[in-house]
């Protein structure tokens, strides 16, 4: 088995490529990475990562509010969806919690993180189809998010039987 562990640059502040040069290297870097598992296809491999997109509706806390906001622009769901298809890839969390919001991600802006809830689902946990079968659950620990001094992402657990 094959496990890519992935990190895809946040892009910055600006949803633009001429205004936000950070912006246009995310979108490049997913364009490398749709070319690499188109070029070598994987199999009995697992994808795992901060992939800085929040790909579904239910996946933030308001659609239409950050459809402009970098993690969830149209730009960027496309261009994640092109890697997961030239990958064959299935979301093992999306498998196991088919339906529902779901985060792993609260800005450290918010002064209240809990309570206002405005989460993003930014990291991922993906599976080929050869061995989705094989998960058995995924989960995300949100509570971690109000540890003491806590990252801003919080840790999505997947288990297969192989």
């Amino acid at each position: 088995m094959t496990i890519h562990n992935c990190y895809v640059p946040a892009g910055g502040d600006i949803p633009d490529r001429d205004q936000n040069e950070k912006f246009g290297q995310k979108l490049d870097y997913l364009a490398e990475m749709r070319d690499f598992f188109r070029w070598e296809r994987p199999d009995r491999a697992i994808l795992v990562g901060d992939l800085n997109i929040a790909p579904r509706e239910d996946d933030v806390w308001d659609h239409k509010a950050l459809l402009k906001i970098v993690s969830h622009t149209p730009v960027e769901v496309e261009h994640l969806g092109a890697v997961m298809e030239a990958g064959g890839w299935q979301d093992v969390t999306r498998t196991a919690i088919p339906d529902g919001k779901l985060y792993s991600w609260w800005s450290y802006r918010a002064a209240d993180w809990d309570s206002a809830d405005k989460g993003r689902r930014l990291d991922h946990i993906w599976a080929t189809p050869d061995i989705i079968g094989a998960s058995q659950e995924s989960r995300i620990l949100r509570a971690v998010r109000g540890w003491d001094q806590p990252s801003d992402h919080v840790p999505v657990f997947a288990a297969f039987d192989l």
